[in-house]
């Protein structure tokens, strides 16, 4: 049977993703406790890894196996600013036809590996007219249109509760480290709402005229699953978007595939010392004492 295919099946996904994780241990002396998702034309940021565990993705138990252009499919452990991170060259999409549960499952497989803070990036499209192509954005909240929810189902206590809260999933913390080292590094980086569509479509103008409207400042077609998830299992969250292209409708010109890919390599330089920046500070907030009153994702 396939990673695929058994990914899907009923039984017992926590044991499945405990078996995964187990793999993952036995073939690295690392332990990291901050993962990194790098979404299309992104993906350069780990090929810069020294002395790093390489697994593709068909190689690990249940598994899912990215198609889309511009995401290898490769599991990577090393460290990053001196501090150990477990980086996923690409990710699943709900596109690829994956039902969200799979969509979700290597969040799961990381939390069984200990991770407990994560960096969900992604290309988007830009709908607010102040952003430029190449800009980065630090997600402060997202919007959920791709009809369905990744917990949707019995839910499995071991992996989290019933009703997750996202008021604050994306943490405020985190969101200060990057737009401190971006500011830092004189790169151009801005906040903004992220929204969620299924793809594999780009958008029309008129859908991109109702999502400005209801508070949108990006649109994109990954992410918001793998932050739902994020919040069931207790990992904070921090979103970074690449604005790899304007959104239908502001400029008068088709968006293509290739665009997305090559801006990701324009600013592909400023977004790995953002990340470099970044990763120690919220290492450093993961080792502090935490103080009773602060709830997941309260820190300021």
């Amino acid at each position: 049977m396939s990673p695929r295919s058994a990914a899907g099946k009923s039984g017992d996904e926590f044991a499945r993703a405990e078996h995964a994780a187990k793999f993952i241990r036995a073939r690295t002396k690392l332990r990291p406790k901050i993962a990194l998702v790098l979404g299309s034309g992104l993906g350069g940021f780990a090929d810069g890894m020294q002395g790093a565990a390489r697994l593709d993705y068909a190689k690990i138990p249940y598994f899912p196996r990215s198609t889309a252009i511009g995401h290898a499919g490769r599991l990577v452990l090393g460290n990053a600013g001196g501090v150990p991170v477990a980086v996923m060259q690409g990710r699943v999409h709900f596109y690829e036809g994956y039902s969200q549960r799979e969509v979700i499952f290597p969040m799961r497989v990381l939390a069984r590996l200990g991770i407990r803070a994560v960096i969900l990036t992604n290309a988007a499209g830009g709908i607010n007219r102040e952003y430029k192509q190449g800009c980065l954005v630090v997600l402060r909240d997202h919007i959920n249109l791709q009809g369905t929810n990744p917990l949707i189902g019995a839910n499995d206590s071991r992996f989290g509760v019933r009703f997750p809260d996202l008021t604050q999933v994306y943490a405020k913390a985190y969101q200060k480290f990057a737009l401190e080292e971006g500011k830092r590094l004189g790169v151009e980086i801005a906040q903004g709402v992220y929204a969620a569509l299924t793809g594999p479509s780009y958008e029309t103008p008129a859908e991109i005229r109702y999502l400005r409207t209801i508070g949108a400042d990006l649109v994109g077609m990954s992410t918001v699953p793998e932050v739902i998830a994020a919040a069931h299992l207790g990992i904070r969250v921090l979103g970074i978007s690449c604005v790899t292209n304007m959104a239908a409708g502001i400029l008068d010109q088709p968006i293509t595939a290739e665009e997305v890919l090559e801006t990701g390599e324009r600013v592909k330089g400023q977004f790995m010392a953002l990340l470099n920046a970044v990763f120690p500070r919220i290492a450093a907030e993961l080792s502090a004492p935490i103080a009773p009153s602060k709830a997941l994702g309260d820190a300021t």
